[in-house]
């Protein structure tokens, strides 16, 4: 069976005939002609039944013809995808915890309403987890805070975040990282870019020293911190999320807590939803700066 038949086949049905079908395909009647014999011989069944100068669709014609709809439609989709034109299908995008929760509720509701045929699984983790199921083909795209320097991926800064340092309420003004000795840590767990601006403000090569407490919830951080369990280093946007947050915040150098969260994919591979959400996400940089 030729693709190329059942796309002929099909326009002979709609125009009713060889003759508008072949006025329809720019071809000459005795062409498209020749293409629905082939197609009967290939199939080994009589497609119409011919009645002077008019066809009529035998039942394994009307058969075939839900088939060749499906086929073509199929095709239409693929090349679309393919060309990056209209997304559809699973989207697969990871994202930071405090990304998910503080940056793109708003951008996902309208990615949503843009394309509706796409069907959006949003996964969230660590830096370093979200770039192994990216490069595992997991993911198709994710948000990360640090870009990985290697040439596998490609990558665009999207957001700017400000790190903040938050104790209880009743702690005493930190200024640097011997106001905070002794106390516990708490944060994500390894692999989490986050804790590692952390060991950097410490001026350590890791926090198996301290005691931390790992968690994977930002509520869970700042209900701990709130309670006076140990201290945190996240960014202001969520913070801002959680307004009724009790927490004190302290600032630290800004060179230590300026961080750019920027969506990052496979190189060569923009799928048709990588590259819509990459210009939705241009135009709402460039409104912000107008």
């Amino acid at each position: 069976m030729n693709f190329a038949d059942l796309q002929v086949f099909k326009s002979v049905v709609e125009e009713g005939g060889v003759i508008r079908a072949a006025s329809k395909l720019h071809r000459v009647p005795s062409a498209v002609t020749t293409r629905i014999k082939q197609l009967e011989a290939s199939m080994g069944v009589q497609l119409f039944h011919r009645e002077r100068q008019r066809l009529h669709l035998s039942p394994a014609g009307e058969l075939l013809l839900g088939y060749a709809e499906r086929l073509i439609q199929l095709s239409d989709e693929a090349r679309e995808v393919v060309s990056g034109t209209t997304p559809r299908g699973d989207f697969k995008l990871g994202s930071l915890e405090s990304t998910a929760a503080s940056r793109l509720p708003a951008i996902l509701a309208e990615f949503h309403g843009r394309y509706p045929n796409v069907r959006l699984e949003l996964t969230t983790g660590t830096n370093d987890r979200l770039l192994g199921e990216l490069a595992g083909r997991r993911l198709d795209a994710a948000f990360i805070a640090e870009p990985p320097g290697d040439g596998a991926f490609e990558h665009v800064p999207v957001f700017s975040e400000r790190l903040t340092l938050i104790s209880s309420e009743d702690h005493a003004p930190i200024k640097r990282a011997r106001d905070i000795r002794g106390m516990s840590l708490i944060a994500f767990p390894e692999g989490c870019s986050y804790r590692r601006a952390l060991q950097r403000w410490l001026g350590a090569d890791s926090l198996v020293t301290f005691r931390v407490l790992d968690l994977s919830s930002y509520h869970a951080i700042v209900a701990c911190v709130a309670a006076g369990t140990g201290i945190a280093l996240m960014p202001e946007s969520v913070l801002a999320a959680m307004p009724h947050a009790k927490v004190r915040k302290h600032p630290i150098p800004k060179a230590q807590t300026s961080v750019t969260t920027s969506l990052v994919w496979r190189r060569g591979e923009t799928c048709a939803s990588v590259l819509a959400l990459r210009t939705q996400l241009a135009s709402l940089r460039k409104e912000n700066r107008a």
